[in-house]
């Protein structure tokens, strides 16, 4: 509705601007030597007074908006009115006032549709024909009279063409898009499954007697499969942004810790690399969103580690204006500086000889800058052939240190969920073994199910997936247990699918939500979670 007021009333005030240059016009010729002002003193004066008509027209649009078939119809011929009113007073001298028919028939065809450009030209047609009628030049000339209405005949079969097309083109669009969101949606839960699972294998691992060279490995796994994850994350969150459906999740943030622990993340890829990563140490506290910051940073370090193998990189912090920066630099082949402009563009890469085996598709640094913009950090690139590179990320906000609320050497204890029986439902066997099993080495008692039909359990918890083939959701799943057993049974879904439409699906369920790929320490925080606030047995959940 809104776009039809607005659309409606941007022709009002057209028509406004139109008849004001009628007036001017006619005042012109009026005044030009040779001419009488008195011939044209009636025309101007019915101009003014079609122009205030359009003024109160326009004024009635604003105050009642909306789709009116008939003040569109009265709009019409409210303009070939005064139009043709000109062209029979002003003879041959009015002529041009015919471009004021040209535009009613496009006007309207192209603001409301086909169907009002078919009775825009219709009405057209009658214009032309009435002003032949009661003009002695237009009579005497009907080869122009019959050009001018095959003109405002063929201008407006044209328009309905292009209309048309335009109309299919947005349709297919639309439909491509729709078509595209399915296929990225089906392949983000398909993709979440593989490292889902990955992750809970991994952690089965930690969790067994290793060797220190073992569990080193196994923390390398599990650091690059962490950033797997999180680069998978932000690229989705990219496709919605348009949407606005993606918010920054902001949290305050020591960043010298969390620089640490990127590094520490990415200290086996600097290795393969030959990159010797170097940080300088800083006692700042941020607000940020930790993950698109993270991801933001490792595809600047990734392009490090492509193109500035075995040769040093260096992170720092400074200060900049009233907030930070992240400054990471290299000493890599540097990008000449007629190709600096262009990096953050999609898909664009600077092709060398001595990188043409470097992998990747050009998205890295487009992907910071669209970041970036998400979250209020700005990009600058300096470069210099030969002497490497450095990108600065600036903008972040000093913030406060955060009060600790955690206690992470209890948080990594062994025995807390010790003989908590959970019913595990998962349709994907990979990942229903692996989360089954890390359960079972956290201590808990498992019954793990491939499916949610004909289940009978008397769990403490319900962990249910929330895709279990075409019989059930996760979330019917739980609803049938709790009826069964007459309370709120505490239950958590894991879901590869987009948490916003399951949070929706769930009403006023108390169910709580992890999106794939789960990290293994919130998922035993919130089995922990869900274990303290059991609540009596006798509360009916339904």
């Amino acid at each position: 509705m809104k776009f039809e007021k607005n659309t409606e009333l941007d022709q009002a005030n057209l028509r406004i601007i139109i008849a004001s240059i009628a007036v001017v016009y006619m005042l012109i010729l009026g005044f030009l030597p040779g001419q009488r002002f008195d011939t044209y003193l009636p025309i101007i004066t019915y101009i003014i007074v079609f122009l205030l008509a359009s003024i109160a027209l326009r004024q009635a649009i604003a105050r009642w908006p909306g789709h009116y078939p008939a003040r569109r119809i009265f709009a019409m011929i409210h303009d070939y009115t005064g139009t043709c009113f000109g062209l029979v007073v002003g003879g041959e001298m009015a002529l041009p006032l015919y471009a004021v028919i040209i535009w009613v028939n496009l006007g309207n065809g192209m603001r409301y549709g086909s169907r009002y450009l078919a009775i825009a030209t219709a009405l057209a047609l009658l214009a032309l024909l009435c002003v032949y009628r009661l003009t002695p030049v237009w009579q005497a000339q009907p080869f122009m009279v019959l050009m001018l209405m095959l003109t405002s005949t063929v201008i407006p079969f044209y328009a309905h063409l292009l209309l048309e097309r335009t109309r299919k083109a947005s349709e297919e669009a639309v439909a491509a898009n729709l078509e595209k969101s399915r296929f990225l949606a089906q392949a983000s839960h398909d993709l979440r499954q593989p490292i889902h699972s990955i992750g809970l294998f991994t952690a089965c691992l930690r969790e067994s007697r290793l060797g220190e060279e073992e569990r080193r490995l196994v923390d390398n796994i599990d650091r690059s499969l962490l950033n797997v994850s999180q680069l998978f994350r932000s690229i989705l969150d990219l496709y919605t942004l348009d949407n606005g459906r993606v918010l920054p999740k902001l949290q305050t943030l020591n960043l010298g810790e969390w620089l640490a622990d990127l590094i520490r993340q990415n200290a086996e890829a600097a290795r393969w690399a030959g990159v010797e990563l170097h940080v300088r140490p800083c006692e700042y506290w941020v607000r940020t969103d930790p993950a698109l910051l993270a991801t933001m940073v490792q595809n600047v370090l990734s392009n490090c580690f492509k193109y500035g193998a075995h040769r040093p990189v260096l992170i720092g912090v400074r200060r900049h204006g009233a907030g930070l920066s992240i400054v990471v630099y290299d000493r890599g082949n540097g990008i000449a500086e007629e190709h600096q402009a262009k990096v953050f563009e999609e898909f664009y890469r600077v092709r060398q000889v001595r990188d043409k085996d470097v992998e990747g598709v050009g998205l890295g640094l487009s992907i910071v800058k669209r970041l970036g913009e998400l979250i209020g950090v700005g990009v600058t690139l300096r470069s210099r052939l030969g002497r490497g590179t450095a990108v600065t990320l600036y903008g972040l906000p000093i913030a406060a240190p955060a009060p600790l609320t955690i206690n992470r050497n209890e948080a990594r204890q062994v025995g807390l969920l010790t003989g908590l029986k959970v019913c595990l439902v998962e349709d994907d066997r990979n990942v229903l073994l692996a989360t089954s099993a890390l359960l079972e080495r956290w201590g808990c008692v498992v019954q793990a199910e491939l499916t949610a039909q004909d289940l009978v359990t008397d769990c403490d918890i319900i962990v249910a997936d929330y895709d279990l083939g075409t019989h059930a959701t996760g979330i019917e799943c739980i609803d049938d247990v709790r009826r069964q057993r007459g309370w709120a049974v505490p239950a958590m879904i894991i879901t590869g699918h987009d948490v916003e439409k399951i949070q929706a699906a769930l009403h006023d369920r108390d169910i709580a939500i992890l999106s794939k790929p789960v990290r293994p320490a919130e998922l035993r925080a919130t089995l922990r979670a869900l274990r303290d606030r059991q609540p009596e047995p006798t509360e009916n959940a339904l």
